[in-house]
């Protein structure tokens, strides 16, 4: 029997505790979006509450413009809605934000694959990219798109998962906590820390605290993962030195100036856009910036 890669209605109602207001808890739900400006005929609206507007109050504007299905909060469906849409299927759930999450996490715990997560100050939507890319000379790649990589990009990524058989994910944060949350939906296989630097540091206070967030990617690293670090940069450099003979978790590091697993050398500049470089014998081209992360997909194939 072929297994179930695909979220119905009813293990929505059945993950967050919800009501089903309207039509048939059979449904599969497929193509989430939570923008009525680019929904398309099929998809699957989520009613997302944020600072300044109320996604739940726009689902009639789904819903005409031909959702499949509706998972809002604190809506009172009208009767000339059933009435008109009785073809359709809505959920009441106590908070769509919550919902997702938890509707991501199930759906990612339907695939066995490789999942590469990538989070850094600064590096992290090219070296995302770049991973996906090596990886897609094997798999069929899902992948964040742009920086989608927030407490809603990131299940809203998962959520696109089909007839895929790896992901990379990116997971960004402004405080302590965010990535332990994004990384436990997420449920890593490999995870990748770019840098160590001065981002969010305003919210955070210290580098080493934003280390302490970075480092949270590997609550969600699933038993036997890899854990990939540059290694020039100092706090991570720190880290490893302090945790490499600990056998609970299997570091591969990158660098040039300190001793490490993958080193270029022979590096030469080409005009300003391009590095090329060897790693052992071979021979790496790559555009300025993007160094080492050329290479992390290959742990994966």
């Amino acid at each position: 029997m072929e297994e179930k890669k695909y979220v119905t209605a009813q293990d929505v109602i059945n993950i967050c505790n919800g009501q089903l207001a309207l039509g048939d808890a059979n449904t599969v739900l497929e193509n989430f979006s939570n923008d009525t400006r680019t929904i398309n005929i099929g998809d699957i609206y989520i009613g997302i509450k944020g600072e300044n507007f109320d996604g739940n109050t726009l689902y009639e504007e789904a819903l005409q413009k031909g959702a499949k299905a509706c998972i809002l909060q604190n809506v009172a469906i009208k009767e000339e809605v059933k009435q008109k849409y009785a073809d359709r299927t809505i959920i009441i759930v106590e908070n769509t934000m919550d919902a997702v999450q938890k509707i991501a996490e199930y759906k990612r715990s339907l695939y066995n694959i490789p999942v590469v997560a990538v989070t850094g100050s600064v590096g992290k939507t090219s070296t995302k990219d770049i991973i996906a890319s090596v990886m897609a000379k094997k798999y069929n790649v899902l992948k964040t798109e742009g920086n989608f990589n927030n407490q809603l990009g990131l299940p809203l990524t998962i959520l696109k998962l089909k007839d895929h058989n790896a992901m990379v994910v990116e997971m960004g944060m402004n405080q302590l906590g965010e990535i332990s949350k994004l990384t436990n939906i997420a449920k890593p296989t490999i995870a990748v820390i770019t840098n160590v630097g001065t981002a969010h540091i305003g919210n955070l206070g210290s580098r080493e605290n934003i280390l302490r967030a970075k480092l949270e990617i590997l609550e969600g690293l699933q038993n036997g993962g890899k854990v990939v670090i540059n290694n020039d940069n100092d706090l991570l450099h720190k880290w490893y030195e302090e945790q490499k003979n600990k056998e609970n978790i299997k570091m591969i590091t990158y660098g040039i100036e300190n001793k490490s697993d993958l080193m270029a050398n022979d590096i030469i500049k080409i005009e300003n856009l391009r590095r090329d470089f060897k790693v052992g014998s071979e021979t790496v081209h790559a555009l300025r910036g993007i160094s080492f992360s050329i290479r992390a997909g290959e742990f994966v194939t």
